[in-house]
């Protein structure tokens, strides 16, 4: 048998040169082509003739119906017009015959008993803290002790026993007698709590902050 290979699997063919000239060809995936393909006149409907501002209606492409077109654009001889009327005088006949109307018909929102919060009775619970009037019984010399008693001692006059020494609520106590270096003192404290927060708890706090300073952006 013969080990040789035919000289046609060995030789690679060669092309054979062309006559014709070389011409310059474009495709439509050039981005050139592609801007221009995109680069669509406006639609009528959408551009007007008039500087001032003005109505656009552009009703999808569908069967024309009278329940779709307004009558602001219909002409006054338009048969659509008397379709709508006599529609409309069906329904309100419908109605009177029903002794109900179509909007408040079951099934609708209008047909469900109303949702009003029910008058004040007998019925309702205690409230959780007894009615009370204010009272503006602390004079000027009661004032100044309340800055007294707290500058002397503000770790033992706090603001609730300054309160239920002189029949007056917290906030009004804060208000006359500030202790700044009693402040200052809770704020360090909460501090070095704070220094002792592991990862978790300080990227919450973290986030927790961010979503604050966004809460007057989102209103």
């Amino acid at each position: 048998m013969s080990t040789c290979k035919p000289l046609l699997r060995i030789c690679p063919r060669q092309r054979q040169p062309s006559l014709l000239p070389l011409v310059q060809q474009r495709h439509e995936s050039s981005a050139r082509r592609h801007k221009k393909l995109l680069a669509l006149p406006e639609a009528p409907s959408y551009t007007s003739n008039r500087s001032v501002p003005t109505l656009v209606f552009n009703p999808p492409s569908s069967a024309p119906n009278v329940y779709h077109t307004p009558l602001k654009f219909l002409p006054k001889d338009d048969k659509r017009r008397q379709l709508y009327a006599a529609a409309q005088s069906y329904a309100t006949t419908t109605a009177h015959r029903r002794q109900t109307s179509p909007i408040a018909a079951p099934g609708t929102p209008l047909s469900a008993p109303p949702s009003l919060p029910p008058r004040p009775s007998a019925n309702l619970p205690a409230p959780v803290r007894q009615p009370y009037e204010k009272k503006y019984h602390l004079s000027d010399e009661d004032i100044e002790e309340i800055r007294r008693l707290r500058q002397s001692d503000p770790v033992k006059w706090t603001r609730v026993k300054l309160a239920e020494k002189f029949a007056c609520s917290q906030f009004f106590v804060g208000l006359v007698a500030k202790a700044p270096e009693k402040a200052e003192q809770v704020a360090s404290e909460h501090e070095d709590a704070r220094r002792r927060w592991g990862q978790r708890r300080r990227i919450a706090r973290e986030d927790r902050e961010r979503r604050k300073v966004l809460w007057g952006s989102d209103a």
